[in-house]
């Protein structure tokens, strides 16, 4: 890869890995937090949802933004706003300051993902795509990771404050490098901004989001989660109808039309809501029951980073060997059943067969998000790269955060069934085969892809005429 398209993809990874972290990180410290603003750590939970809807309700709008104002313009200005919401965090000594801090910061996370994401995709060719999203999909596997040991060793031997004023040093270095190296990206013609698939879009993803992560956090009845969620649903379902009659919707369902995005947005989508009970599950059950540390359970969920880096540098060769569909399908199936296998963990299970498992889980995760990323955008031109990475963001944060609430819901329906009141090992054995299982399920939606599919961006058995599709396919636009 040429060296500049390296240092691009280091750049935004870097800033992703910042959000990433911070997202994973708080969680370690609540405890904390929550002693020392004199509030109940169930009520500081606020901190953390409130930076999921912040991130919901606007990443809708970020690729509009990008192409109105320019994707390195918005893309700097979003570390910007992360920062001096990290700052605000720092400095906060209420509930009520912690919780608008986090709905700032979220402003800046929700421009950071897609935003990012749009500057690779624009300024990289497409045969070194791949190459660029792997270093992408690192910050999203090592976050969850670094958070709980990170976490603990900071509350444990510094004060909290430091978890959020470690973002100033990596903001400020993205900020002058995004700069330097950053491309300024503008697309010539924009069209007016949809205001009411924004509300409709905005409002309907954090209702969702709401309801998922509320499961388990906060004291509200299953009826009361019942009807938000479907109130985001309806409001989903009404955007559906207006974007059929909008000219220029801020989210373009006609990318669905387009093969490849649409297996990597469906088939991604039930593969996240599976990977996104891991952050929840494994802390849970190695602390609560295995009862490790946070810091010595951190340590052990660590080497699923390594295997991610272990395995970032096979993953264009094993793309190019064997195509999208068949890595997709068959890495689907063994990330789903190593998941599965989890559940065979327990507290006396060798610590050292513990990290083999979470290495390879790693290392299979890494390949299964990068495939998903590069066949994502393998068939859209460049009119409509900014839709595709604003539509792909927002269904990774709602798939994301299902997994949480499915984590949640296993756990509490599994201490129902045997009557009990506090989480034991066993209660963690059906969450790992349900979540496990919904990620095998995902293996199989990628087999009724071509062969070829996603060749220009794998390289695997390129088509004659040199792997681009008709202008109407590229554009993700029936015509």
């Amino acid at each position: 890869m040429h060296p500049s398209y390296r240092t691009l993809a280091l750049i935004v990874a870097a800033a992703l890995f910042m959000e990433n972290l911070d997202g994973t990180i708080i969680a370690t410290a609540l405890p904390a937090i929550a002693r020392d603003l004199g509030v109940e750590p169930l009520k500081l939970n606020l901190a953390i949802t409130a930076y999921l809807l912040s991130l919901s309700i606007f990443i809708p709008v970020s690729g509009w933004v990008a192409d109105k104002f320019g994707a390195r313009r918005v893309f700097s200005s979003a570390i910007f706003i992360f920062m001096l919401g990290s700052v605000a965090c720092a400095a906060a000594n209420s509930l009520e300051t912690l919780v608008l801090a986090r709905i700032l910061q979220g402003l800046g996370g929700a421009m950071m993902v897609p935003v990012g994401r749009l500057v690779i995709l624009r300024a990289v060719p497409k045969g070194e795509l791949i190459k660029a999203l792997t270093y992408l999909t690192i910050p999203a596997l090592l976050g969850p990771v670094l958070g709980p040991p990170v976490g603990g060793f900071i509350v444990t031997y510094a004060d909290w404050r430091w978890i959020f004023l470690l973002n100033i040093p990596v903001g400020i270095l993205g900020l002058i490098l995004s700069h330097i190296y950053i491309p300024a990206i503008k697309s010539p013609d924009v069209a007016k901004l949809d205001g009411l698939g924004f509300a409709l879009t905005g409002l309907g993803l954090a209702a969702l989001v709401f309801s998922f992560e509320a499961m388990g956090r906060f004291p509200l009845s299953a009826l009361a989660l019942s009807l938000i969620a479907l109130f985001g649903a309806a409001c989903l379902v009404g955007y559906v109808f207006h974007a059929r009659k909008t000219a220029a919707p801020i989210i373009d369902l006609g990318l669905l039309r387009v093969t490849t995005f649409r297996a990597s947005v469906l088939g991604g989508s039930i593969f996240r809501i599976g990977i996104g009970a891991l952050p929840v599950l494994l802390p849970l059950m190695l602390q609560l029951g295995f009862g490790l540390s946070a810091f010595a359970s951190g340590m052990l969920t660590f080497i699923s980073a390594a295997g991610a880096l272990v395995m970032k540098g096979a993953t264009q060769f094993v793309l190019r060997s064997f195509g999208f569909r068949r890595v997709l399908v068959i890495n689907g199936l063994l990330s789903g059943l190593i998941m599965m296998g989890y559940a065979l963990i327990t507290p006396e299970t060798p610590h050292l067969f513990i990290l083999g498992a979470f290495l390879v889980g790693g290392m299979l995760r890494s390949l299964q998000f990068t495939g998903l990323n590069g066949l994502a955008f393998a068939d859209i031109g460049q009119s409509g790269m900014s839709g595709a990475s604003t539509f792909s963001a927002m269904m990774q944060q709602l798939s994301l955060s299902l997994g949480a609430g499915t984590a949640a819901f296993s756990l509490h329906a599994a201490l129902t069934w045997r009557g009990g009141s506090i989480v034991t090992a066993a209660d963690f054995q059906p969450a790992f085969l349900l979540v496990g299982g919904i990620v095998v399920i995902s293996a199989f939606t990628f087999a009724a892809l071509p062969k070829s599919a996603g060749a220009a961006v794998s390289g695997n058995a390129l088509p004659a005429a040199g792997g681009e599709l008709p202008a109407s396919a590229a554009d993700g636009k029936a015509r």
